[in-house]
């Protein structure tokens, strides 16, 4: 797991070194074990390393016999013990251990279709000095981030924004499209980011400079290489219950990708743990690869596990998962947590605004583990793969309901009931209609999008002062959620709304989280579950097989009642934190402070007095506003922090 960064000049003239050291250097916390230059005319290459595979002879940049092609990379290829004497036998000389060189020597022998060939975690960036080219690429689902700009004489890139920033070339002006979003979604999803001028690439493309482009000075358009409903069509063991044989014969074939897909991600040349939350997903990574170590003759798994007060606290079941399968266990209470703090802080690890505030006990996690090991396991992808969320179940019921419906009745007739319907939010669950009948109101897309948004649309559109308001120029998150169903393909609504969660939450939340917070510790973490043969297979099953018993994840269940006890497997579901209405309302006078301050107001985004009146609220209790307030409360650490020594300011240019 490493930290990459880039200068590339259209003119082939020199490179600043001096300016790729400091790119380089903001991502030590990436890379604490060394740092590796490459410059030439044209190109320079950073490089922050953590060592996991051939600690000793896995230094980056890293190139081929004649120093033509050059890589670096962070990341892991899982597959390069099997593309090693592959590209031997074609020729190709190796001149260390590292899965690195895989990359180097499959992009001689296949160039740009080499990430076909490639299964993993990985974003890098290759210089061919004879093709001329430059090539950028992100795997398949998102698990490592890369981030670009263009400049007037070339590109920068890097793994984070954070070394992008204050850049000759780059301008430093905040979207108020992305303020939106962000407010809506809780980050900021691909390809846009905070700032204007600076792209993420998205997950499955690859990026291509080659001589035509650098006669031009233009940068072409990301290309994509792998599409997740496209790859679970051509899974033939997955297209219906007959060919997989039902319910047991399908937890039988997922037991074994999991098995297969843990013991790839169990090497290392480093210490190696799993996390351990209680929860079905980390309880069946952990009890894989628990069964993986004993089977090798190999000590104890380490587990960690963060817990919390009160009923949010998932220890209990935890600790009986780490007896049941033998883990060493190592837990730590995030009980003292200073979450106005933490809120301010956020900006500072991510390098734009993210509002998820799981991600405060993920980094404690993330420490803890780091502690033990360097590289720790995860049970990320578990609820995008087999419908874990509660949502999954809410839009297939909603769905159903909006078929029968016609058209004219649910825009008129329901839509007009879910106006007058109060909202209930301290009522029985069965009186709270008002969210069910807004979303059979809507089409499906704009349906789904209420299900997944941080921030409703009115509650975003009463926060916003007049010049915020008029630059969004009538935009709407939700309509990238019912443009990617259109885009996937499918007509089932399970399928569509699986497509959309592997377009946005999965990259631009989950694992944007785990990535940065685990970075910031120094430790890499790996995901079973997002094996891409494995995520494909788990798409293509049939709802019924996702969905049933009153609960998502019906065969990922099934199929660790062999490892997990049931007590574990078939409790409530649990969110990766603590409820923080409590913890919001007895810090008020440090958010009247904060959010009523010059740090969130003088940027002109918001109207002061909607922001009075969502804490005032929440103060008495009338309403828990807590992921509004959370959500302000990491823009205002950006907009006072992120960046001190540049004047922070709106593109009113760009809102469409």
């Amino acid at each position: 797991m490493c930290g990459i960064a880039g200068i590339f000049r259209h003119d082939g003239g020199p490179i600043d070194r001096d300016l790729l050291i400091r790119m380089t250097a903001a991502l030590a916390h990436r890379g604490p074990d060394g740092q590796g230059l490459h410059t030439e005319p044209g190109i320079g290459l950073g490089h922050r390393r953590l060592a996991i595979i051939d600690t000793q002879g896995g230094t980056q940049p890293m190139c081929n016999e004649d120093a033509s092609v050059h890589v670096i990379f962070n990341g892991e290829i899982y597959n390069y013990p099997a593309l090693r004497p592959e590209l031997q036998a074609l020729g190709h000389v190796f001149a260390n251990r590292s899965d690195t060189e895989a990359i180097v020597h499959a992009w001689e022998e296949w160039g740009p279709a080499c990430v076909e060939r490639l299964d993993g975690m990985f974003a890098f960036a290759l210089w061919d000095r004879r093709r001329g080219m430059l090539f950028l690429a992100r795997d398949r689902l998102g698990k490592k981030p890369l981030h670009y700009a263009q400049t007037p004489s070339g590109l920068v890139f890097a793994s984070e924004l954070r070394a992008l920033a204050d850049l000759p070339g780059v301008p430093m002006r905040i979207d108020p499209v992305a303020v939106d979003d962000y407010l809506a979604y809780g980050y900021i999803p691909d390809p846009a980011s905070i700032y204007v001028g600076i792209r993420k690439l998205p997950p499955a493309h690859t990026l291509l400079i080659g001589p035509p482009d650098r006669a031009r000075r233009r940068c072409p358009t990301p290309q994509r290489y792998w599409h997740p409903a496209r790859a679970a069509a051509d899974d033939h063991d997955a297209r219906s219950p007959q060919a997989h044989g039902g319910l047991d014969a399908a937890a039988d074939e997922l037991r074994r990708r999991l098995e297969a897909a843990t013991a790839a991600r169990l090497m290392a040349d480093v210490p190696l743990g799993a996390f351990l939350s209680g929860g079905v997903d980390s309880s069946g990574v952990a009890a894989a690869a628990a069964r993986a170590r004993a089977e090798a003759g190999l000590p104890p798994l380490d587990t960690f596990t963060i817990g919390f007060a009160g009923g949010d606290d998932e220890t209990p079941y935890a600790t009986a998962v780490a007896r049941h399968c033998g883990t060493r266990q190592h837990t730590e209470s995030a009980a003292a947590i200073d979450w106005i703090a933490a809120a301010r802080d956020q900006a500072a690890v991510f390098g734009e605004p993210f509002g998820d505030p799981s991600a405060v006990p993920t980094r404690i996690v993330c420490g803890l583990a780091r502690r033990h090991a360097t590289v720790a396991l995860s049970g990320d992808g578990g609820d995008e793969v087999f419908a874990g969320y509660r949502r999954h179940r809410f839009h297939l019921l909603v769905e159903r309901a909006r078929r029968l419906l016609p058209p004219a009745a649910r825009r008129g007739a329901v839509a007009t009931l879910a106006r007058l319907y109060p909202k209930l939010d301290r009522a029985p669950r069965l009186l709270r209609a008002k969210h069910t009948l807004t979303e059979l109101s809507l089409e499906s897309g704009l349906g789904y999008f209420r299900t997944m948004a941080r921030i409703q649309d009115e509650r975003r559109r009463d926060l916003y002062a007049p010049l915020q308001a008029a630059a969004l120029g009538g935009h709407d998150p939700g309509a990238r959620i019912s443009a990617l169903m259109a885009e996937s393909g499918q007509d089932e609504p399970l399928a569509q709304a699986q497509y959309v969660d592997l377009q946005t939450w999965l990259p631009g939340m989950m694992l944007t989280k785990v990535d940065r917070a685990s970075m910031a510790e120094g430790l890499e973490v790996r995901c079973p579950f997002l094996d891409h043969r494995l995520v494909s297979w788990g798409l293509g099953l049939p709802p019924s097989l996702k969905l049933g018993g009153g609960g998502g994840k019906r065969v990922l269940k099934r199929a660790l009642e062999a490892w997990v006890p049931r007590a574990v497997l078939y409790r409530p579901k649990q969110g990766f934190a603590t409820s923080l209405a409590g913890p919001l309302r007895a810090a008020m006078p440090r958010l009247h402070q904060l959010l009523l301050g010059p740090g969130l107001l003088d940027a002109g985004l918001f109207n002061r007095d909607a922001v009075a009146r969502l804490l005032a609220e929440h103060a008495s209790g009338q309403c828990d506003h807590a992921q509004p307030l959370w959500s302000l409360l990491v823009l205002e650490g950006f907009l006072t922090g992120a960046r001190p020594s540049l004047p922070v300011t709106l593109d009113m240019g760009t809102a469409a």
